[in-house]
């Protein structure tokens, strides 16, 4: 049984989660002064996600405790390449006011050669974008609005097992349009709105130092103009209370219980190149996704380690719909990723 969050406060006074489950609206309030545990386990990030099906943008703003994060990627399914550039500052701690809600609020800031700027006024979200020496020598500029939200977003609440004071609370919005343009050296490449489109992941929580998560993500314009996409994860924490797995189609939420990525091969032996075959555990979900290109990053700071395996490619299969009809599709762009921190 899947528990939806009630309106209401995310922590008590003591700093404990008050309620798990998921919802599809921003329903607990979070607070990062409700926090109770050490300042160095606090995780907040801002990642969006912008594709056209055969190029993706990924802006990331972190704060992590010991460091601040600012990254930018940009990956080519078809020529089957990525460039990725991040920079890192020191023992931020909350000092850049990451939003409280995803659905409003500003972030921005410098790390290194990028800079960049998240906006929201909870009408559209206007992200601008630089870094120099982005490519080939050349420096990278974006300035890029999403707008248009569906109606329903992925909201999660989920404590870790072992220690009461570790939550996480995340947000995903799939599907809002994207248009604007963004820049190498003097070549600019507009994006087409009918074919762009983003995802927001917004994280708050606390997390234990060592962690693997599996995460998926797919946002796909349809024919007639419509949308599909969907989130699926785990390792997020205990999800027995609820599982950060939905479909959308043109807007609207279709929740799935349990699902497995199915990646060809076990722990190290895994071969993420080969095609994955998700499932889910009602019968629901049938899925294979063919990777195209692994986007791997490893930011390695003496204790403090992060490897990302964010491959891209594309799914092929069906869902059972909540009303019990099937969607099918095909050839349809996302990711799926497994990422291995200590933090």
């Amino acid at each position: 049984m899947q528990n939806v969050l009630a309106k209401g406060r995310l922590l008590d006074d003591q700093g404990k989660l008050l309620q798990a489950g998921y919802s599809t609206e921003y329903a607990r309030t979070y607070r990062r002064d409700d926090i109770k545990a050490s300042k160095w386990r606090i995780k907040e990030w801002d990642y969006y996600l912008v594709s056209d099906g055969e190029r993706a943008l990924a802006f990331t703003l972190s704060d992590i405790g010991y460091l601040a994060l600012a990254s930018i990627s940009l990956v080519d399914l078809k020529e089957k390449n990525f460039v990725t550039k991040t920079g890192i500052s020191p023992f931020p701690f909350g000092k850049h006011n990451f939003p409280s809600d995803f659905n409003k609020g500003d972030v921005g800031f410098e790390c290194g050669n990028i800079a960049i700027s998240m906006r929201n006024d909870g009408k559209a979200r206007r992200i601008k974008a630089e870094c120099k020496n982005f490519k080939d020598g050349k420096n990278f500029f974006a300035e890029i609005t999403l707008s248009q939200p569906p109606r329903d977003a992925m909201v999660i609440a989920t404590p870790f097992p072992g220690n009461d004071l570790a939550f996480y609370y995340n947000a995903k919005v799939n599907c809002m349009t994207a248009s604007g343009y963004y820049e190498i050296g003097d070549e600019m490449t507009v994006l087409d709105a009918t074919k762009s489109l983003g995802t927001l992941d917004w994280g708050r929580g606390v997390w234990p130092y060592s962690n693997t998560w599996y995460w998926s993500s797919m946002q796909h314009r349809t024919e007639n103009g419509g949308t599909i996409g969907f989130n699926l994860g785990y390792g997020f924490g205990d999800t027995s209370q609820a599982t950060e797995n939905m479909f959308f189609v043109n807007g609207r939420a279709h929740k799935l219980n349990n699902v497995d990525f199915g990646i060809p091969g076990k722990g190290r032996k895994a071969d993420l190149m080969k095609p994955w075959h998700f499932t889910d555990d009602e019968g629901r979900l049938e899925m294979t996704f063919t990777p195209a290109v692994n986007r791997r990053d490893v930011t390695n700071v003496g204790i403090i380690c992060t490897a990302q395996n964010q491959v891209f490619g594309h799914f092929s299969g069906h869902v059972v719909l909540d009303d019990g009809s099937k969607l099918q599709f095909e050839n349809c762009a996302g990711f799926a990723e497994k990422v291995v921190n200590r933090w």
